[in-house]
């Protein structure tokens, strides 16, 4: 039974990470292609509902776990796919001004193409317990760069949209009202802001512990 249910994991896995991995691949072709072709005021028009469907699959990252279908920390996985959601949906989806800035495609080349890498590396490893050499360096080094270029243009993104927020008062909750309660989208988004300051860097830190970890226990085997 155990044996079963383990295959039953691997098997859900593999289609999970390979579905995926093809979303970004679309996501990435779709972008490259427009960019070359019709400048980079057009790229999220075309890459819009492969993105969305690619980025909010992540989800199922969280309840695999928060489940122990894998080891990856929720502590390290929640705040990282929350943020791009956040982008994805609570900025891009939401308002539309933004689309057009040349961050959109700084954003999804360096989303598209760290994803790619890591959703075949992971299902290489679930479908033949093993990935090469050069896919777990690709895996543990290519962040270097595309880490910082994709949190630029997070923030760079958010920061464009704050006008607009602001202009026009979507999400916000004034009072008075039967909740006696109020939000203020354009506050959340400076608090979001705020929280990039020291999450970005803790993040960058424990990703280099990772590779460290990563790529000394591959010289070892």
């Amino acid at each position: 039974m155990v044996g079963f249910l383990s295959f039953l994991r691997r098997l859900y896995l593999v289609g999970y990470n390979w579905t995926v991995f093809a979303g970004w691949c679309q996501v990435l072709y779709f972008a490259v292609k427009t960019l070359k072709e019709s400048g980079h005021q057009q790229v999220y028009d075309a890459v819009e509902r492969p993105l969305q469907l690619a980025q909010s699959a992540a989800i199922l990252e969280i309840l695999h776990g928060l489940v122990g279908l894998v080891r990856s920390p929720i502590s390290a996985t929640l705040p990282q796919i929350g943020s791009r959601l956040y982008v994805t949906w609570g900025i891009l989806w939401s308002f539309p001004e933004t689309r057009t800035s040349m961050l959109v495609s700084s954003l999804v080349i360096s989303w598209s193409i760290t994803e790619i890498i890591r959703y075949s590396f992971f299902g290489l490893k679930e479908a033949l317990g093993f990935a090469p050499s050069w896919h777990l360096w690709l895996r543990y080094s290519t962040f270097l760069v595309l880490y910082p270029s994709g949190i630029t243009s997070e923030v760079g993104l958010i920061y464009t949209a704050l006008p607009y927020i602001m202009g026009s008062e979507k999400y916000c909750i004034r009072m008075p009202n039967k909740w006696n309660f109020g939000f203020d989208y354009f506050y959340a988004a400076i608090i979001a802001l705020g929280i990039y300051v020291p999450g970005s860097p803790h993040m960058y830190q424990y990703m280099l512990g990772q590779r460290k970890k990563a790529l000394s226990k591959s010289k070892k085997e």
